[in-house]
């Protein structure tokens, strides 16, 4: 027979709570534990299930939920080890896959749904989270609601008056076209909330709609932990729209006892400290849990584009939170400021080196999206964070001389660990007069995404080389191209 002592016993008792009811109580769950949210340790990156993690990604499109497939493309994601996609909601399908039904008649009735537009979001959240694939959610794109340019979205658009079967031109004041680029935020589409500019009290309507649109879709993903919600793809219209369907969005959430993580991201990002919208984002870490500044990776080349993206990591982190890149463009060489692939690998490098906590390349043909520049770069830097974890270092480029403009970018928590990047080979002094020891040097091939190999007996094998801190060293790459050094204290 075992025999319990008193002690024992009263601590077992001890732990069951009882409330005025006398029915024991065990522990309330925590909903939120297990979500994506900022890393209790550095609260600049993400952490999941307890853990840190850090996004990176590259797709062949952005509304990846309507790819026929799907799950084809997220296993060439998983397979590299990217982590990360962009899924806007878009309206620029054809009229089978938009989100509301399309009657015989070839109109749409806006108080139903398409369910083959919902069953792809649902699938693609399921594969998504079974992959542990982080999905970055843009619930509206202007771009999606414009003739402008060519496009002619909204002439097949659900919500263009004329398309469905709920309302007129006159009841909600919408025009059958428009046809100025969406960056003049001429649609009232977008005006829908109280007080902003181009409200009307027609447009309580299309609010009503919109509330459902948005209803539906948390439906579906609130019931997931890894999705990340952006409201708008590179927005001018004022930040009032934004914040409506913030509030809206997080109080769907609360509802349901889970937190989510939510956000806007303006168009001129990419000025810095000239722009007019991004700076609403920097004191207000209520609406903007985490920052979106993509738009800092177009326009922007070489030394300007890090100086440029420094500036806005230092306005976010006042209130620290994570800044992402949902899109860096780099292909195609648009009018507008993409450049071309090499472009794209090295806003890459540098956004994750300066302190971001996730990069994905863009679609092409403004990106590299998983093409072999992207394969290439999304692989080094999972092998670079196999000995440097980018939680754990900061920019520390007073570290760098003898560099000439654009030529290095170094990331470092100093005496301890350097991950220091080329964009086309070189040689830099690294300062390690502070740094006491020896430190193993590993080199990684950004276009290769492999570490730099030897045929030494035993098979190939990652090359190493160890250097004496104590002075500053002279690093030179091993070849022409982009390449990343982790250099670690034995």
């Amino acid at each position: 027979m075992v025999r319990f002592s008193t002690r024992v016993f009263l601590l077992i008792a001890a732990a069951v709570v009882l409330n005025t009811s006398g029915v024991s109580q065990l522990p309330a769950q925590d909903n939120n534990a297990d979500r994506i949210k900022p890393y209790d340790k550095n609260p600049r990156y993400w952490q999941y299930k307890g853990q840190p993690v850090m996004l990176l990604g590259g797709s062949k499109t952005d509304h990846i939920f309507l790819l026929d497939d799907l799950e084809t493309h997220l296993d060439e994601i998983h397979a590299v080890g990217a982590n990360y996609v962009r899924n806007t909601m878009s309206q620029r399908e054809g009229k089978e896959l938009k989100p509301h039904k399309l009657l015989p008649d070839g109109k749409f009735d806006l108080d139903q749904w398409n369910q083959e537009y919902w069953q792809r979001f649902q699938d693609m959240l399921k594969w998504t989270a079974e992959r542990e694939i982080f999905v970055q959610i843009e619930v509206w794109d202007r771009f999606d609601y414009t003739d402008a340019r060519e496009l002619n979205y909204w002439q097949i658009s659900p919500w263009r008056p004329a398309n469905n079967v709920n309302y007129t031109a006159e009841q909600t004041g919408l025009a059958d076209q428009y046809t100025r680029h969406p960056s003049q935020d001429q649609h009232p589409f977008f005006h829908t909330i109280l007080d902003m500019p181009r409200y009307d009290k027609k447009l309580e309507l299309i609010r009503t709609y919109q509330e459902a649109f948005v209803a539906k879709m948390l439906s579906y993903s609130l019931d997931y932990g890894h999705v990340l919600y952006c409201m708008d793809n590179e927005t001018s219209t004022p930040a009032e729209w934004g914040q409506y369907w913030i509030g809206f969005i997080k109080t769907k959430a609360a509802e349901k006892g889970v937190t989510v993580c939510t956000t806007d991201m303006f168009d001129d990002a990419f000025e810095a400290e000239g722009a007019e919208h991004t700076p609403i984002i920097f004191n207000d870490a209520e609406h903007y849990m985490f920052a979106d500044i993509s738009q800092v990776n177009s326009r922007n080349y070489d030394e300007t584009h890090w100086e440029r993206l420094q500036w806005l990591l230092r306005q976010v982190n006042t209130h620290p939170r994570p800044s992402n890149h949902t899109k860096i463009y780099g292909s195609g060489y648009k009018s507008f400021g993409t450049g071309g692939p090499e472009d794209g690998v090295e806003r890459f490098w540098r956004n994750i080196l300066g302190g971001s906590a996730a990069a994905r390349f863009h679609r092409p043909d403004s990106g590299n999206g998983l093409n072999d520049f992207a394969k290439g770069s999304i692989k080094a830097a999972r092998i670079l964070e196999s000995l440097i974890k980018f939680w754990d270092i900061t920019p520390q480029m007073d570290l760098l001389s003898n560099r000439e403009s654009n030529e290095a970018y170094l990331a470092a928590k100093p005496g301890d660990y350097y991950s220091l990047y080329f964009t086309n080979g070189g040689s830099v002094g690294l300062d390690l007069s502070g740094a006491r020891g020896s430190f193993d040097v590993t080199w990684i091939s950004v276009s290769m995404g492999i570490p730099t190999q030897t045929s030494a007996a035993g098979g190939y094998r990652p090359m190493k080389k160890t250097i004496e801190g104590g002075s500053v060293v002279t690093i030179s790459a091993p070849y022409k191209g982009g390449w990343v050094a982790a250099i670690v204290k034995k």
